[in-house]
C-alpha cells in the first residue's frame, strides 16, 4: 500500500463503511420510532403499495361498518316502536270486545269510546316519533326500505325494508276515525284490531328478521376489518426484538468504525519518522 500525504486510502474505506453503519443505524431508528419495518416506499415498494390497498380497503370498510350501525339503529327503534304498538292493539281489542256487551248503558259505553280513540291517538304518536337519524320504517315516509352498503367497493347493498303502520293501511287495517259508540261499531272494530294485530306481529318478526341479518353482516365486516389489519401488519410492522438486537450489534459496529477511521487517520504519521522526524 502506498504511503502518501494526499491520499489516504485506508481513511476512505474506514470513512466508507463506517458512513454505511449510520444509514443502517438510521433505518433501525426509523423502525423504531415508527415501529414499522415498512414505513414509506423507499423501504420497500411492492410491500408498501400492497399495504397501501389493503389500508384503503380498511378505511372504506370502516364506512360500510358506519352505515351498518344507523342501519342496526334504526331497526331497533323500528322494533321498539311496533312491540309498543302492538301491545296497544292488545289493549284497544279489550276494549272493543268490552263495548260489544249489550247491556252497556251510553256512559259506559262512551268511557270505552274514549279509551279505545286515546289508544288510536298514542300508536299515532309513536309512529310518528319512531325515527332514528331522519330515517322512519313506520310512517308511510319510505315507500320499499333503505339501502346500506355491504362492502368496500360499494358494488352490494343490503335492504331494511318499511312497514307502513298507518291506519287503514296494509298492516293496521282499523280506521283511525273507529268508533265503540254502539254494539255493531264495537264488532267491526274486534275483527279489524285482530287482523291488525296479526299483520303487525307478522311485520315486527320480518323486520326482526331483517335487523338479524344486518348485525350478522355487520359482524363479518368488523372479523374482516380485523383480518386485513392483522395482514398489513403482518406485512409492515417491525419485530422490535429484533430491532433491538440489531441496533445493539449497530451500536457496536459503528464505535469500531469510528475507532478504524481514527488508526486510518494516524497512517500519515509514519511518514514522518520515514525523514528521522
Amino acid at each position: 500500500m502506498t504511503l502518501s500525504v494526499h491520499t489516504n486510502t485506508s481513511a476512505m474505506v474506514a470513512l466508507q463503511n463506517l458512513n454505511k453503519t449510520n444509514d443502517e443505524m438510521g433505518d433501525i431508528q426509523n423502525r423504531i420510532n415508527t415501529g414499522l419495518k415498512v414505513s414509506r416506499a423507499k423501504d420497500n415498494s411492492a410491500i408498501y403499495a400492497v399495504a397501501q390497498s389493503m389500508r384503503s380497503d380498511i378505511r372504506a370498510l370502516d364506512a360500510v361498518q358506519i352505515g351498518l350501525n344507523r342501519a342496526t339503529s334504526i331497526g331497533d327503534v323500528a322494533m321498539a316502536a311496533g312491540e309498543s304498538i302492538s301491545d296497544l292493539l292488545i289493549q284497544m281489542r279489550e276494549k272493543a270486545t268490552a263495548a260489544m256487551d249489550p247491556s252497556l248503558d251510553q256512559f259506559s259505553r262512551a268511557a270505552y269510546d274514549a279509551d279505545f280513540k286515546a289508544l288510536i291517538d298514542q300508536v299515532q304518536v309513536i309512529i310518528q316519533n319512531a325515527e332514528f337519524d331522519g330515517a322512519n320504517l313506520l310512517n308511510g315516509s319510505v315507500s320499499s326500505g333503505i339501502e346500506f352498503l355491504a362492502d368496500a367497493d360499494a358494488a352490494r347493498t343490503v335492504t331494511l325494508k318499511a312497514r307502513d303502520l298507518g291506519f287503514g293501511g296494509t298492516f293496521i287495517t282499523l280506521a283511525a276515525t273507529a268508533s265503540l259508540g254502539s254494539v255493531t261499531l264495537a264488532t267491526a272494530a274486534v275483527t279489524a284490531v285482530k287482523a291488525s294485530l296479526d299483520n303487525v306481529n307478522q311485520a315486527l318478526a320480518d323486520l326482526g328478521s331483517d335487523v338479524k341479518k344486518l348485525e350478522a353482516h355487520n359482524n363479518f365486516v368488523g372479523r374482516l376489518m380485523d383480518t386485513l389489519t392483522g395482514g398489513v401488519g403482518d406485512l409492515v410492522d417491525a419485530d422490535m426484538a429484533v430491532e433491538s438486537a440489531r441496533l445493539q450489534a449497530l451500536q457496536v459496529k459503528q464505535q469500531l468504525g469510528v475507532q478504524a477511521l481514527s488508526i486510518a487517520n494516524n497512517e500519515p504519521q509514519i511518514i514522518l519518522s520515514l525523514f528521522g522526524q
